[in-house]
């Protein structure tokens, strides 16, 4: 089938190299534009761009570049902007959310279901529509979240979407019946500064949830220190203090304690949270995060 492919991080690529190995002819890849790195003038493409470069196919940077490209259908895979409606009345377009729709529409499902503490999310391959994340249903296919981590789970469901949208181009059924979605939807609002934010306030379990999302932060003694990696500890510390027990740094939450198993200092590297406490020279009867 002769495709336009839009997309535009790395969760995206291998959905375009799935569609070029089964033989699809990918006519146009329409990525976001080029950033900037640093504080000079060099730009980085998108890692769709780069795959795409990889590939040999041409590359676009706007949906009008669609134009002039005649295709049968469009796919998208995180894309980062809606695509008009006139764009798909002349261009049908299929896309895979990572979420079981209609739950987690919007622009972090995989986020909003670690933080919600969902048992399981999986991609949902949908006709896409001018509304945010409406359209009828092609395909879903279910994955379990676990314990994982934000790049660890988008990474298996960049997989698992692939396969799935591959399976629906090639099957008349799939890509001739969509059904409508059912049930209650949730939105996955765009994640903000606070919502990495580690409180004392949280639980033992929000507090680790938001460890998975892998930007997790705290204050500790006027010291902004990212959380990598912390385990549930059967200690009692107050909300909002520290604690010190065989080697290990844990905070007190709201409901128990968590140890620091890997943190990192701002200019630092990761460190195990212990040897962190001792460089820094903390007092533990005074000390308290926020």
């Amino acid at each position: 089938m002769r495709l336009a492919f839009l997309g535009t991080p790395a969760a995206a690529v291998p959905t375009l190299r799935a569609l070029v190995a089964a033989g699809h002819d990918v006519a146009m890849v329409v990525t976001r534009p080029d950033r900037r790195r640093g504080r000079g003038a060099a730009v980085s493409h998108s890692d769709v761009q780069v795959a795409a470069q990889e590939l040999g196919l041409r590359v676009g940077h706007a949906v009008g570049d669609l134009a002039d490209v005649d295709v049968e259908r469009g796919v998208v895979v995180a894309y980062g902007a809606l695509v008009p409606a006139a764009v798909l009345a002349r261009t049908p377009m299929l896309n895979a959310h990572f979420s079981l729709l209609p739950r987690w529409r919007g622009a972090a499902p995989v986020e909003r279901a670690i933080l919600a503490g969902d048992e399981e999310t999986g991609v949902s391959v949908m006709s896409l529509e001018a509304t945010l994340d409406t359209g009828p249903i092609h395909l879903v296919r279910r994955v379990s979240v676990d314990e994982k981590r934000a790049s660890e789970l988008t990474a298996e469901l960049a997989d698992v979407g692939a396969q799935a949208l591959v399976d629906v181009l090639a099957s008349p059924a799939l890509l001739e019946h969509p059904t409508p979605q059912e049930g209650e939807a949730t939105y996955a609002d765009k994640l903000r500064a606070e919502t990495f934010h580690l409180e004392p306030s949280m639980s033992v379990d929000e507090f680790s949830r938001v460890v998975r999302l892998e930007r997790g932060f705290t204050i500790l003694s006027a010291r902004r220190l990212r959380v990598l990696e912390v385990q549930r500890v059967d200690e009692a510390i107050e909300a909002g203090r520290v604690g010190l027990a065989g080697g290990v740094l844990a905070l007190g939450v709201r409901d128990g304690a968590v140890a620091l198993r890997v943190v990192q200092a701002e200019g630092g590297r990761p460190v195990d949270g212990y040897a962190w406490w001792q460089g820094a020279r903390l007092n533990v009867a005074s000390a308290r995060w926020a």
